[in-house]
């Protein structure tokens, strides 16, 4: 099997790297090494039987000044592609967010909920998800949560090192979700892709997050507690935080599809930061 990552050096693509090693031949690219305007000489050489788009424009505040660069890398390149996939027969699989929803539901979100993003970046993941649907290719997209890891810029590591440096944090406590270690969404990820012609029965458009559910005030009070840390975590609200970007107050995703066509369902948020913290040096 010759798989093609594209993002490495992200999040979920460093800890896709180290996932899909073992499945076969691996051909990983960061953004210097696949420019997405170059998208098709890298799969002409590669000729994966697998794509894996892990390569996306996530600077959710920042997109709202930056439209035209949200949309050119998370539409326009993955329509290409989701277009040289289908050229080539290749299987994509690709990411997309909760926060193509509005919030407004009382209920998690399942994958036929009609979508209704509040912010720049929502629709641009959106729009990349419909240039997929409507290129014909063969695909997985994977919308995931709240995702944090190890190493990089994440909320996580955000608390760790106010709480080093604050008398005290202000931390939202209306906006619900699922925190999602990158390495618990690459490993379910390789379980489908390991599985004997993983779209025989099955494909399209997942949920993929963690089970039980939190607030980001939650997640940064269970933080600080499993590193010891006594730093007062004040809970408020939405509007007493300034965001460019509105956020979607429930975040909640339904992964019952995942578990009925593949037998995978992650563990509870609390047991992912558990393993992702015991990485932390």
């Amino acid at each position: 099997m010759r798989i093609l990552l594209t993002g490495r050096t992200g999040q979920v693509g460093s800890a896709l790297e180290r996932a899909l090693a073992p499945l076969g031949e691996l051909a990983a690219f960061d953004r210097k090494g696949l420019d997405l305007q170059f998208i098709g000489n890298a799969i002409s050489k590669a000729k994966p039987d697998i794509i894996v788009n892990a390569a996306a424009y996530t600077a959710v505040d920042r997109a709202e000044q930056e439209k035209e660069l949200a949309f050119a890398v998370n539409a326009a390149a993955v329509g290409e592609l989701a277009r040289q996939a289908k050229a080539i027969g290749a299987l994509l699989v690709h990411f997309s967010t909760d926060f193509v929803f509005d919030g407004e539901k009382a209920a998690p979100y399942v994958e036929t909920d009609t979508p209704n993003p509040l912010n720049v970046y929502g629709q641009s993941k959106l729009e990349g998800e419909r240039a997929i649907a409507s290129s014909g290719c063969r695909h997985v997209v994977f919308r995931t949560s709240w995702v944090y890891a190890p190493r990089g810029r994440n909320f996580m590591h955000a608390i760790l090192a106010a709480a080093k440096t604050k008398p005290e944090l202000r931390v939202v406590d209306d906006q619900r979700g699922a925190p999602t270690s990158s390495d618990a969404i690459a490993g379910a990820v390789a379980q489908v892709l390991a599985k004997p012609d993983p779209l025989k029965k099955a494909g399209g458009l997942y949920h993929l997050s963690a089970s039980g559910a939190t607030t980001w005030h939650g997640f940064a009070t269970a933080i600080l507690e499993a590193k010891g840390l006594k730093t007062p975590v004040l809970a408020i609200r939405s509007n007493e935080y300034p965001a460019a970007a509105r956020r979607p107050k429930n975040s909640l995703l339904d992964n019952g599809r995942l578990r009925s066509d593949f037998g995978i369902a992650l563990a509870d948020w609390r047991e992912g930061l558990a393993a992702v913290l015991r990485a932390v040096h």
